[in-house]
């Protein structure tokens, strides 16, 4: 698997190398990035990618993903899944934009393009969860077509699934 392009956005899916860098908070310095990036968010992200990678599981990782927008290069924000897919073929997803491209639908376009990889490589449900006052990513996990399946007192929790996996897909490779 490689990058994922989109018609306003390259999803970049991270090395081991970009990811310990990211990690560190000091991502490669030959990329664009927005004065904001690297967020908490990001940093988290690399590093549960980099644990997944130690724990033996990094092949099966379907991957965790720097957001760059296609007219000017700029890293923008990050996605990914959380880790491998579970015996059940399903898998957390994460993502997050600057402060500066919020609003202008990069994060539905990004996570769209996410889905369908996750379909195409046979991962059968993607979930997502949003606290109750962060109705932005609500609204990016509806547009991009998950539906609401359940909420507690704190989170709303999204979902996608499929049950046409390709044939002999194994989840997350």
């Amino acid at each position: 698997m490689g990058d994922l392009v989109t018609e306003r956005l390259l999803l970049h899916r991270l090395s081991v190398r970009e990811a310990e860098a990211l990690a560190a908070g000091t991502p490669a310095a030959e990329v664009c990035r927005a004065p904001e990036y690297p967020m908490d968010g990001d940093v988290a992200a690399a590093r549960r990618f980099l644990r997944s990678c130690a724990e033996g599981r990094g092949a099966r990782h379907p991957g965790a993903y720097e957001i760059r927008r296609r007219d000017d290069g700029c890293a923008i924000g990050g996605l990914g899944f959380h880790d491998p897919a579970d015996e059940d073929g399903s898998v957390t997803i994460g993502y997050g934009l600057v402060p500066s491209a919020r609003g202008q639908g990069y994060a539905s376009e990004a996570l769209r393009a996410l889905l369908a990889l996750a379909r195409e490589i046979g991962i059968t449900c993607v979930k997502g969860d949003a606290d109750h006052d962060n109705t932005a990513s609500q609204r990016v996990m509806t547009a991009a077509g998950m539906r609401l399946v359940a909420q507690d007192e704190r989170v709303r929790y999204y979902e996608t699934a499929w049950s046409d996996a390709p044939p002999g897909a194994v989840p997350g490779r």
